[in-house]
């Protein structure tokens, strides 16, 4: 401990620590509001294309219900949890840079892309067994009873068969692409 504060009498790595200590403050500090920002509604839908399905959400029950929970775009396409998040983010570049290149600037184009889009979200939601809908749809709080008795059944073979939400959940919060085949 005695060598720690020698050390620390030399002004050039008392300034290096406090510099090195000060900068990453200030990273993560930046960092973290910026994935923050970037998990908002409004920041999701400033890009052209999202205008598209921001208009078929906007019609689902993820965005307006009776009990006035909203599932923004980030509770259903961004992981809660890091190093998950932190891959997301990477991988979302890729839309940043079809946005940026006009990919899908047109309704038709947008819908030449819409099953490709709509299939790498499914993989990745598969992949997880569909974490992200298990934030808020749980099968071990899902009130059985007071459900129909098709979804009652569906949901009770799910849960004892370890199923998930994508499996069936296709098409909730946007329309379903054309020449999907289930």
């Amino acid at each position: 401990m005695r060598k720690i504060w020698q050390w620390l009498r030399i002004p050039a790595l008392r300034w290096g620590l406090f510099i090195g200590v000060g900068g990453t403050s200030v990273f993560l500090f930046a960092f973290t509001h910026v994935v923050a920002y970037t998990n908002t509604m409004e920041f999701c839908v400033s890009c052209h294309s999202m205008s598209f399905p921001y208009e078929e959400y906007k019609k689902s029950f993820h965005f307006r219900n009776a009990i006035g929970i909203q599932a923004g775009c980030s509770d259903c396409h961004v992981p809660r949890e890091y190093p998950e998040k932190l891959v997301a983010k990477i991988m979302a570049v890729k839309d940043l840079y079809g946005e940026l290149m006009g990919h899908a600037q047109t309704p038709e184009a947008f819908e030449e892309m819409r099953l490709a889009m709509a299939q790498r979200v499914w993989a990745k939601m598969e992949a997880s067994e569909s974490r992200e809908c298990r934030v808020c749809h749980d099968f071990a709080t899902m009130i059985m009873d007071e459900q129909g008795r098709r979804a009652r059944r569906k949901h009770t073979e799910a849960f004892n068969e370890g199923g998930h939400c994508i499996q069936c959940h296709k098409g909730v919060a946007h329309e379903l692409p054309h020449g999907y085949d289930d």
